[in-house]
Order: C-alpha cells, then sequence, then structure tokens
C-alpha cells in the first residue's frame, strides 16, 4: 500500500473544541463527577442548568448553585427537562444509577441530544478527556474512554513539557493576529493566504520568550514588515523600534 497519504488508524474519536458558549447544558446529578463537568463547562461559558435534589449536591455543586454560577432544579430528572423549548444543547449525566441513566439516554436518542453518561462509553455521544489549560491554551488527551486516569498522568507530564509563559506568549499572537487583520484587512482568499503564511512564519521564528517579551511598539513594528513579506527576529525589531536608546552588545542575541 502506498506510504505517500496518512494511514488511517480506526476506533478513535474526532477530537473538536466545542463551542458550548451561551447554550443550554444540563447535567443531572450533584456529585463530585458532576462537579468536575461543570467546570469544564462553565470556564467554556455554557449555560448550566444542574437536575438534582438539593441533599443530592455536594460541596462544591451546592457552592455553585448559591453563588448563582449554575441554575439548580430541585428534584430527579424527568422527561420534560427536555422539551424543545428549553434548548438544551447537550446533556451530561453523574448519578449512581445506571437504569436510570440508560433511560435518559435513550430519551436524548429520541430528542437527537448529545450525551455523556459518566463511565458508561457505549452511551456516550461524546467523552470528556484530560485539559491541561494555560489562558487561552487547552491541550486535551483522551483515551477515548479505556483510561482516564492515565489520560490525567500523561496530561501533567505534556503541561511540564511545555515553555514557561506558553499561554502568554498565545495571548500575543492573537494580539499580533488582530493587529494584522486591522493593518491589512483584506478579504480576498490571497489577502486570506497572505496573511495566513506570514503569521506562521512569524510563529515558526519567534519564540515563546520572544512573544512574551514584545510590547505593543514592538507589535507594531513588526506589523510593517508585513507588506514587504519580510518576518524579521526579534532582535530587528526591538533594536529598529527602540532609537532612543543605546544598546550595549553582550552577545546574550546568539550572535557570532
Amino acid at each position: 500500500m502506498s506510504t505517500k497519504f496518512p494511514e488511517i488508524q480506526g476506533g478513535g474519536s474526532l477530537i473538536l473544541a466545542w463551542q458550548i458558549k451561551n447554550k443550554e447544558v444540563l447535567v443531572v446529578g450533584g456529585g463530585e463527577v458532576a462537579a468536575g463537568r461543570i467546570v469544564n463547562l462553565l470556564n467554556a461559558d455554557a449555560k448550566v442548568t444542574v437536575v438534582c435534589p438539593r441533599e443530592g449536591l455536594n460541596e462544591e455543586v451546592a457552592y455553585r448553585v448559591d453563588h448563582g454560577q449554575v441554575r439548580h432544579i430541585d428534584r430527579i430528572f424527568l422527561p420534560l427537562d427536555l422539551e424543545p423549548e428549553r434548548k438544551v444543547a447537550m446533556v451530561l449525566t453523574a448519578v449512581d444509577d445506571p437504569e436510570a441513566s440508560t433511560r435518559i439516554w435513550k430519551y436524548c436518542k429520541e430528542m437527537k441530544i448529545p450525551a455523556n453518561i459518566a463511565d458508561v462509553p457505549s452511551e456516550c455521544d461524546f467523552y470528556f478527556g484530560s485539559v491541561h489549560r494555560d489562558g487561552p491554551l487547552q491541550i486535551m488527551v483522551s483515551t477515548n474512554g479505556n483510561g482516564p486516569r492515565l489520560a490525567a498522568a500523561i496530561r501533567r507530564q505534556i503541561g511540564r513539557m511545555l515553555p514557561k509563559g506558553t499561554g502568554d506568549s498565545i495571548e500575543k499572537v492573537g494580539q499580533l493576529r488582530r493587529r494584522l487583520r486591522r493593518a491589512a484587512p483584506g478579504k480576498s482568499t490571497r489577502d486570506i493566504s497572505k496573511r495566513m503564511g506570514w503569521m506562521s512564519a512569524v510563529c515558526d521564528r519567534w519564540s515563546t520568550e520572544d512573544f512574551n517579551a514584545m510590547d505593543d511598539e514592538d507589535m507594531e513594528t513588526l506589523v510593517d514588515y508585513y507588506e514587504s513579506g519580510k518576518v524579521p527576529s526579534f532582535e530587528e525589531v526591538r533594536l529598529g523600534n527602540r532609537g532612543d536608546v543605546v544598546w550595549e552588545f553582550d552577545g546574550s542575541f546568539g550572535w557570532m
């Protein structure tokens, strides 16, 4: 078989960044697993409703209810919770009742609502992975339901390997992209390809430390290079942008 194209490895999941902002998500249950799910949902700016008798809420979920971070329905799940007018975009269950969980999953199938039934991979339309978070950076490790504990260990290892300040540098890249679009707002395919190509070249040449050190003046100077197509080094930008500063070479830029 030809090795020209990527080899297909079946059995995986389609890893996506699901934009759930301002969408209604129903969480059934109020224990430790539900608490973890709720944190993930709130970090994604979802509108969360928890269905669970008050006595079933653990300390963390009760805190989020009491502080208005989530809406609470003080009873067990009922099919009416999935009525179309409620506009539920996703359902997560985390209850110690396999039969009840399966019934909820079947209701979701009828309503065509994506669902995750905790600890029952066969009744999940999607899985939660172990996520490393650093500002805008999110890295998810998924074992497709086979080993959540191992996924967490791998996630921690990846986090330790990343350069310090990676999240901050990504913030700077986002600012640079927005500034570039303002400076070169063309919307044709050619314009978009040129912007993407130039940004890719900048990201390839500049390090995490370079982006972290970049300030607004540096950013403006860097964008000025765009029309020429040149991608300067951080040192070229900084030296050219600080004409009022006397630079004393100490070898720190790595020049020979």
